[in-house]
C-alpha cells in the first residue's frame, strides 16, 4: 500500500453543498465516519448524526429509514433518535437503554457549504472556518460539482498546489506552455496553516477555457494566486486580461476577467477523497451559454484529474518499499502543505487559528 496522509480530526471539513441537504436523509463519509444529514422542519438547521443505528448498525441514510418531524426512525426495527442523537423510542419496551444514543456532530452552514467537525466537539470553533464568500454572494454566478476520487487526499492537495500540470494534463482546456514555464512564488504561514502559491504570466497563450468564455482574442496576461487553507479549502484567484491592459496604479486590480476557482478537499476514508469543485465569476453573469460552457469544461478538467489520480494511487500501491520521491521547485507549495498537515495531525487537539 502507498503511504497514506493521516487525518487531522480536530478540523472543519466540507461534507456537502447546502443544496444537497434537505428533508430527505442524506449520507456521506468524512474521515472514515459514516454520517447522516437532514434539515429540521422549523428553521431548516442542518443536523449531522452518526449513520448507524445503535441496535444492529443499520444505515440511517438508507430506506426505509425516515423522518418523523425532526426525529430519525430507523427503517429496520424502529429505533428513533432526536436531533442530538439520543434514542427516544425502542420497540417493545418502555425503558430505553442508557447506551442507546448515536454521536451528533457540530455543523456550520456557510458560503453555501456544509462544514462538519469530526473531532472533539468542545474544540469546534466556527470562527476558524475559512471563507469562500463568492460561492453565494450577489453579483457572482457559480457552477459546481463533486467527484469522489480513489486516492489519498494528500495526492489531490499536491495536484492542486502544483498547477504546472495544467500544461500537460489539461492541454486544450486550461493548460498552455507558459503555465509550466513560469516560475512560482510561495509564501507559507505555518501558524495559520495557509500556503500561498502565485504564478503571474505577462504574455501567455489564451487557453480555450478562457478564450471561448470571455471572447478574448490573442495573447493574454494571466494571474494565478492560490490560497490553501489546510486541511480542506483551496482557493484559486484567477484573472486574465488581453496583453497591454494597464493595472490600477497600486497594482491591486489588474482589470480583466476575474474567476474564483474553489476546491474543498475532504477525505472520506483511507485512499478516498471527495473533490468538491466550483467555478465562480462576476462577468457575463446573465449568459447561460457561458455558464454551461464553464460547467461542462471544468467538469472535463476535473475528470482528467480523477483519472490521473486514480491511476497514480494504484501505481504507488505497486511501488517497491523505500522508493525515492523526487521533488523540484514546483513542489514547494505541496511540500509546505504536507508539513502543515503533519503538524495538524501531531497537535491533534489544537485547532488552527485562522484570522481572515
Amino acid at each position: 500500500m502507498p503511504h497514506m496522509t493521516a487525518f487531522a480530526r480536530n478540523q472543519w471539513y466540507v461534507a456537502a453543498y447546502s443544496h444537497e441537504v434537505g428533508r430527505e436523509l442524506f449520507g456521506r463519509r468524512v474521515l472514515g465516519e459514516p454520517l447522516v444529514f437532514y434539515r429540521t422542519e422549523g428553521d431548516g438547521t442542518v443536523i449531522a448524526l452518526n449513520d448507524r443505528c445503535v441496535h444492529r448498525r443499520y444505515p440511517l441514510s438508507e430506506a426505509p429509514t425516515r423522518l418523523d418531524g425532526d426525529r430519525v426512525v430507523c427503517g429496520y426495527h424502529g429505533f428513533t433518535y432526536d436531533t442530538t442523537g439520543t434514542c427516544v423510542y425502542v420497540p417493545g419496551q418502555k425503558r430505553i437503554p442508557r447506551t442507546a444514543r448515536i454521536a451528533s456532530y457540530p455543523v456550520v452552514e456557510q458560503d453555501s457549504l456544509v462544514w462538519v467537525w469530526i473531532g472533539d466537539p468542545d474544540l469546534a470553533d466556527p470562527r476558524s472556518i475559512p471563507r469562500a464568500r463568492h460561492l453565494d454572494s450577489p453579483g457572482w454566478v457559480t457552477v459546481r460539482g463533486m467527484e469522489p476520487i480513489a486516492c489519498d487526499y494528500g495526492l489531490l492537495v499536491d495536484n492542486l498546489l502544483d498547477l504546472s500540470h495544467e500544461t500537460y494534463l489539461h492541454g486544450g482546456y486550461i493548460g498552455t506552455p507558459e503555465v509550466a514555464e513560469t516560475p512560482i512564488t510561495t509564501e507559507v504561514d505555518e501558524g495559520a496553516g495557509i500556503v500561498r502559491v502565485s504564478r503571474h504570466m505577462d504574455d501567455a497563450e489564451c487557453p480555450p477555457f478562457y478564450a471561448k468564455s470571455t471572447g478574448i482574442e490573442g495573447r493574454i496576461m494571466r494571474w494565478q494566486d492560490i490560497e490553501y487553507h489546510a486541511p480542506c479549502l483551496y482557493l484559486l484567484h484567477s484573472r486574465v486580461a488581453p496583453v497591454g491592459v494597464v493595472p490600477e496604479v497600486d497594482g491591486s486590480d489588474p482589470g480583466g476577467f476575474h474567476t474564483e476557482i474553489t476546491y474543498a478537499i475532504t477525505p472520506s476514508g483511507d485512499g478516498e477523497v471527495y473533490d468538491f469543485w466550483a467555478v465562480s465569476r462576476d462577468w457575463a453573469t446573465d449568459d447561460a451559454e457561458v455558464t454551461e460552457f464553464l460547467r461542462s469544461n471544468n467538469h472535463t478538467v476535473v475528470m482528467q484529474d480523477v483519472t490521473a489520480l486514480d491511476l497514480l494511487q494504484r501505481t504507488l500501491g505497486t511501488e517497491r518499499h523505500g522508493y525515492q520521491e523526487l521533488s523540484i521547485n514546483i513542489d514547494t507549495g505541496g511540500l509546505a502543505a504536507r508539513r502543515i498537515l503533519a503538524r495538524l495531525v501531531e497537535e491533534g487537539d489544537k485547532p488552527v487559528e485562522k484570522v481572515l
